[in-house]
């Protein structure tokens, strides 16, 4: 008994130097890299770049403590104070009863609480917590939960946050649910919380993503794409873009948008250039025609200032999956969050061709989600002379290029000169449909191979970091054998 107390006591003075320090394990330094993000992360802890305590040997963040102030319990801490049983987490069913064995049976919904939410104490660490990258907003997490309503306002109860909204997500295949910090709590300790909660499928943060417009003559995108303007058609093909509002009275498109949704009915659209201009790059009609005249624009505001979070993207996006659409326009990037690459890994197998920018940022840029997830098309920018756009990111995810350097589009005030892998995007999504017209059978696994095989090379031999596998030819991908 007394060596288990002289142990129990040095923890207790170890967990109080910690308390001491600036304890956040979440950060958005741009300067760490991604092995010192992983290794805050505990995902490569076990790796020959981590020492066992979870720092980067590199002499930069060790021991526990990381750039940005990130702090880490050491696994000790951790272990001589192990979760308590599940009887010991304060859980309030909807109906105030439970049954024997913790469980409740199936309750009505509960009320979100108005009032100030009260933390429960005692709460443990089941995992511990992320070093963040990327924007986030910092009082939010985002949870796919395996229950109710009344499931969902006991978790919230229980792990003393705020049910801000809830629905069942189509391309989750689950309720995805949104809680609010009331409390000050870091997203990364919240996160680290709710692991220990076996109805809590997944945890990400409320990622913020933002649209892709570079600052800013004629439409070159034809000639450069091999695509002949007066055969162009994309007639009937269904097209989702994912955007900020547009001007739907503007004459470019006339007759283009088949439907519409607002995926932030309480936030007042302010503006509407950058959807305008995707929208009419892809099927516009008149004298701003786009690639796909006669395809039908099924478009989602999910924008506001150039900025959306992914509680927002997500439900877009499961949206534009129920309207049967054959492609996702997605002209925006943030951080990679697991929850959206479920979205898009489920959208594809629907047999949605997901086309996405590449990102402004630079090259030395990090990776922009969802362009680099696995089965999304990920498109640079070239100018009319096939030179790429110098603040493009780059990188091994960049799947072709397409014209997207000052190009005249519609826009909320008439037309403008547009710069940005945006507008490449937009390009491509109504290229591909072109493909899809004339040949509806064909699948995005045929379609992804075709872009690829006939593409213009463009930088080194063979696809590279900047341009992907070379400049789009459509005229050579309808002519690729399936």
């Amino acid at each position: 008994m007394a060596a288990k107390a002289v142990i129990l006591h040095a923890a207790l003075l170890a967990a109080a130097a910690f308390v001491a320090a600036p304890a956040s394990a979440q950060t958005n330094d741009p300067n760490l890299t991604q092995k010192q993000l992983d290794c805050l992360d505990r995902t490569t802890a076990a790796g020959g770049g981590c020492d066992k305590e979870g720092g980067a040997r590199n002499g930069v963040a060790t021991s526990g403590t990381a750039m940005g102030g990130a702090v880490v319990l050491p696994a000790l801490i951790v272990d001589l104070f192990p979760n308590p049983p599940a009887s010991a987490a304060p859980r309030t069913p909807a109906d105030g009863t439970s049954s024997s064995n913790g469980s409740s049976t199936t309750p009505p919904p509960a009320p979100t609480p108005s009032g100030p939410v009260t933390v429960p104490q005692g709460l443990n660490l089941a995992e511990p917590p992320r070093a963040i990258a990327g924007e986030f907003v910092p009082d939010e997490v985002l949870v796919t939960v395996a229950g109710d309503a009344g499931v969902v306002q006991q978790i919230a109860n229980s792990f003393g946050l705020q049910v801000r909204s809830q629905r069942q997500s189509l391309l989750l295949g689950t309720t995805l649910v949104r809680f609010g910090i009331t409390d000050g709590r870091p997203v990364g300790v919240v996160l680290a919380q709710l692991a220990a909660d076996g109805r809590t499928q997944r945890r990400e943060p409320n990622h913020i993503y933002s649209l892709q417009q570079a600052a800013g003559i004629v439409n070159y995108a034809f000639e450069r794409i091999a695509l002949d303007a007066k055969a162009a058609s994309g007639e009937n093909v269904r097209v989702a873009v994912i955007d900020t509002g547009i001007d739907d009275s503007n004459p470019a498109l006339a007759g283009v948008i088949a439907g519409q949704y607002d995926a932030m009915p309480n936030v007042p659209i302010e503006k509407r250039d950058h959807g305008t201009s995707v929208d009419g790059l892809i099927a516009g009609v008149g004298p701003l025609e786009g690639m796909a005249p006669g395809a039908k624009i099924y478009h989602a505001r999910a924008f506001e200032g150039g900025k959306s979070t992914m509680d927002v993207i997500l439900s877009a996006l499961d949206w534009a999956a129920e309207q049967n659409v054959r492609i996702i326009n997605m002209s925006f990037v943030g951080p990679k969050n697991d929850l959206l690459g479920i979205a898009c890994r489920n959208a594809r197998g629907l047999g949605v061709v997901l086309v996405a920018a590449a990102g402004n940022n630079g090259p030395k840029a990090p990776y922009g989600y969802p362009a680099a997830f696995d089965g999304v098309i990920a498109v640079t920018a070239t100018d009319a002379k096939d030179g790429l756009m110098p603040q493009a990111n780059r990188g091994a995810y960049v799947f072709i290029s397409a014209p997207g350097v000052e190009m005249v589009a519609p826009s909320g005030a008439g037309s403008d000169v547009v710069t940005g892998t945006s507008f490449a995007a937009a390009i491509v999504s109504g290229a591909i449909a072109n493909l899809i017209h004339a040949a509806p059978n064909r699948t995005a696994d045929d379609i992804e191979k075709a872009l690829a095989a006939t593409a213009k090379d463009l930088g080194p031999k063979g696809r590279d970091n900047d341009f992907g596998y070379g400049l789009l030819d459509i005229k050579a991908a309808g002519a690729a054998k399936e």
